[in-house]
């Protein structure tokens, strides 16, 4: 008889999970404690923007007409308990209020909810990131009968579909051949197109996320301090970017120097590795996790200066600065520790008169920030601007017309957050152009 799946959160990562597991082929019951949130799902509409997502879902959900009819939602924890086989649990892990760790209120909640309606022979599997030393405490939550195993997730907001669909990895902790077992029918798919399926403990399948994005966020960092070398001694951080990347060691990715990473995930997590490596006793193992943050949280304020600069160097007061991007990255309308609207917001501060434009997150920066200034194209946020930043690296964006952002602009200077621009198009019309790491180029 086929699995049934369940999954217990239906957020960004709830809600791609399930509807990729429903276009895997399984019957999926979804859960969510709002209920606005499992109404709008159920008409097949999402919370947040991701790209495919929504026209995944519309082929599935129940309901639809020509969908498959295989992805259902609910509020009932009861009916959760009930149908399924397989429960995948999803919820969010924030940052503490006032602290790095992670916050484990959602995943307790969840746990503390799902363990007395579940069946005996159900499998729980975590999905959400966890401090190392979760999966062992939950799993004595769990009533007897029941096995659990944590399953990582490595989604890229953008990709998150085919990164779901077609994952580059699975992982999974378990105790049992049980586990492994059913695991490895709910991957299938993926396993039998090429996917590595990875079986470890549990410490080791916690760790795995947490490790993976603090390379991440050291690789991006490591850049951006190259960037601060290269405006001191006039060299170009893109070239010398281009030529270690193509050391196979190193490889190219994640070597676009900028303003820095943001997001739900990067931030949060290397800092609450960072935590959890002090409860453990090992915190000297993971200082240079605390340099990371700081060389990227710098970049934020150097963005400022570059800016005071441009229109002056004195004040941003009766200056005009328009900045493209709003969101963390582009494809995306996350607006979560965004580097693009913390250097808005610093600006602003400072006396600026600051208007804003994202092609997807215009709605969820305004409710973060509702002081700023918001346009409706990227022309009407340039009119009559000093200084444009460019610091979401959106298409929509390098396919700019200078020519036409010129003509509006009461002064052709731009600086690009993302060295992602091209210089000459820019510079051909009449612009001064200025990237981040590049004084000489």
């Amino acid at each position: 008889m086929a699995l049934k799946i369940t999954v217990i959160g239906t957020g960004y990562l709830g809600a791609t999970h399930a509807a990729a597991m429903a276009e895997l082929g399984f019957e999926v019951l979804g859960l969510d404690v709002v209920p606005e949130k499992i109404e709008m799902l159920s008409s097949g509409r999402v919370p947040m923007f991701e790209p495919g997502l929504e026209e995944l879902l519309a082929k599935h959900v129940a309901g639809i007409e020509g969908s498959s009819g295989r992805l259902r939602f609910t509020t009932s924890w009861e009916e959760i308990g009930a149908f399924g086989d397989v429960h995948f649990v999803c919820v969010n892990t924030p940052q503490k209020h006032g602290e790095y760790a992670c916050d484990m209120s959602y995943v307790d909640a969840a746990f503390a909810s799902l363990a007395p309606v579940l069946r005996s022979g159900a499998l729980v599997v975590g999905k959400s990131t966890v401090p190392v030393g979760s999966a062992e405490r939950l799993a004595a939550t769990l009533p007897e009968g029941v096995d659990l195993a944590w399953n990582p997730e490595f989604l890229r907001e953008g990709f998150a579909v085919d990164d779901t669909l077609h994952p580059d990895r699975v992982v999974v902790g378990v105790r049992s051949e049980r586990a492994e077992k059913l695991l490895r029918e709910v991957y299938a798919v993926p396993v039998a197109e090429g996917t590595p399926f990875v079986v470890t403990d549990y410490p080791t399948a916690e760790l795995v996320k947490t490790s993976a994005n603090s390379f991440l966020a050291t690789k991006i960092s490591f850049i951006n301090a190259m960037a601060e070398v290269c405006e001191a001694a006039g060299g170009d951080v893109a070239k010398l970017a281009e030529a270690i990347g193509y050391d196979e060691r190193i490889g190219a990715k994640f070597l676009r120097a900028g303003v820095g990473f943001g997001g739900g995930c990067l931030p949060k997590d290397i800092r609450a590795f960072m935590a959890r490596a002090g409860e453990l006793g090992v915190d000297q193992a993971l200082t240079f996790l605390r340099e990371i943050d700081s060389i990227n949280m710098r970049r934020r304020g150097q963005m400022v200066e570059m800016a005071r600069e441009a229109v002056g160097g004195d004040s941003f007061l009766g200056k005009r600065v328009a900045v493209l991007g709003a969101t963390f990255k582009p494809d995306s309308d996350d607006v979560r520790d965004s580097p693009a609207l913390n250097v808005a917001g610093q600006i602003q501060l400072q006396g600026g008169q600051v208007t804003v434009y994202d092609p997807k997150g215009m709605e969820n920066a305004r409710r973060l920030f509702p002081t700023l200034a918001y346009a409706a194209s990227a022309v009407e946020a340039v009119r009559g601007a000093d200084v444009v930043l460019h610091l979401t690296e959106w298409r929509e964006f390098r396919e700019l017309d200078p020519e036409e952002l010129g003509a509006v602009a009461s002064s052709r200077v731009v600086l690009d957050g993302r060295n992602a621009l091209d210089p000459t198009r820019w510079r051909e019309a009449g612009w001064t152009f200025r990237a981040m790491g590049r004084p000489s180029a």
